[in-house]
């Protein structure tokens, strides 16, 4: 498989934030059960495409859309952050999710440390990125252990679900030069 990042273009945000939405809308009813509550509101999306550093990529293989990411990238530290990464869905299991993490890595070879977070019942996530990607757990936010930097409502989450997030590192071990 051949997957390349393309740059997010204008054009293409609406249908990106569509298809990020219904990838997360999935995986939680999937695990929870439907739900009419939007898991990934367009706000939450906006925010990070907004954020300082962010970059924004399309996973393009045979010329077809399978999914995307966005990314928080800090060129002083190196302390780089997933902020999303979606497969399609009808395109999980195919091995894009992790041709779409190993592009990343080499998008940005500088990067000394990798860190996102995942909520507690995404199994398939925590499956990703502990198995296949390489991150360790290194914190488990819950009601006890607030992550100090997260708003009081998460995404379209109950409150109570939204308080419990694995936070992900993964280091390059890398010298920059």
């Amino acid at each position: 498989m051949k997957l390349t990042l393309v740059p997010l273009k204008a054009e293409n945000i609406a249908m990106f934030k569509r298809d990020m939405q219904e990838a997360f809308q999935y995986g939680y009813e999937t695990e929870c059960g439907s739900s009419d509550e939007l898991i990934l509101p367009e706000k939450d999306i906006d925010d990070s495409l907004n954020a300082n550093g962010a970059e924004a990529y399309q996973a393009i293989v045979n010329g077809e859309i399978f999914g995307g990411t966005i990314l928080n990238i800090d060129n002083e530290t190196y302390h780089n952050h997933l902020d999303f990464l979606f497969v399609k869905v009808g395109c999980q299991g195919t091995g894009v999710g992790e041709e779409l993490w190993k592009a990343i890595e080499n998008l940005h070879p500088e990067t000394k440390v990798w860190e996102t977070c995942t909520p507690y019942f995404e199994k398939r996530n925590i499956h990703f990125y502990v198995n296949k990607c390489g991150f360790h757990i290194v914190e488990f936010y819950n009601p006890s252990h607030r992550d100090p930097n997260m708003p009081e409502t998460v995404g379209g989450m109950p409150a109570d679900e939204g308080d419990y997030f694995f936070r992900f590192e993964k280091n390059m071990n890398r010298t920059i030069i």
